[in-house]
């Protein structure tokens, strides 16, 4: 209920309250459910990890409805769409590496492309981790639209 919370600039700190009420408010059902035998509740303590929230994603409304219509615009040219919030994983080890705004991992051109991704207010390390990944990365829409309508368009009628 504290309003500094709701501010952008302390969304972390709303994550950890949000989770700590969360948490009480399930052990206080719980206990409800065994009929005050908190035996049962007792024991290993486990850890929840908050989301690196430094490691990408869509970070508002607006640019969530952008990469949206982005995505229509890309379909209504016969093109597969692509994956928003496209959650990216080292391929060799399988360890979670960055969340992706949207993305095509097996290219536009599905497996004849490069990966793309499209890194709206993204930070440099994103960018970095996306490009030694071998995506092709863009950080505004228009760029992406140029990139589609040259490359790979002209490239679909020279086929």
């Amino acid at each position: 209920m504290d309003p500094d919370l709701w501010k952008v600039e302390n969304f972390q700190d709303f994550l950890e309250v949000r989770k700590q009420l969360l948490a009480a408010e399930l052990n206080r059902r719980m206990s409800d459910l065994l009929h005050g035998d908190e035996r049962w509740l007792g024991g290993p303590s486990v850890t929840i990890r908050s989301p690196d929230l430094s490691m990408g994603g869509i970070s508002s409304e607006e640019e969530e409805q952008q990469l949206e219509e982005a995505n229509t615009w890309i379909k209504e040219l016969g093109l597969p769409p692509g994956i928003l919030s496209y959650d990216f994983a080292d391929p060799e080890t399988g360890d979670h590496k960055a969340v992706f705004d949207l993305a095509w991992p097996n290219g536009i051109q599905t497996d004849l492309s490069q990966p793309v991704a499209t890194l709206l207010t993204e930070t440099t390390k994103m960018i970095s981790i996306a490009s030694q990944a071998n995506y092709r990365c863009f950080t505004s829409l228009e760029d992406f639209r140029q990139y589609v309508k040259i490359d790979i368009l002209a490239e679909a009628l020279e086929v």
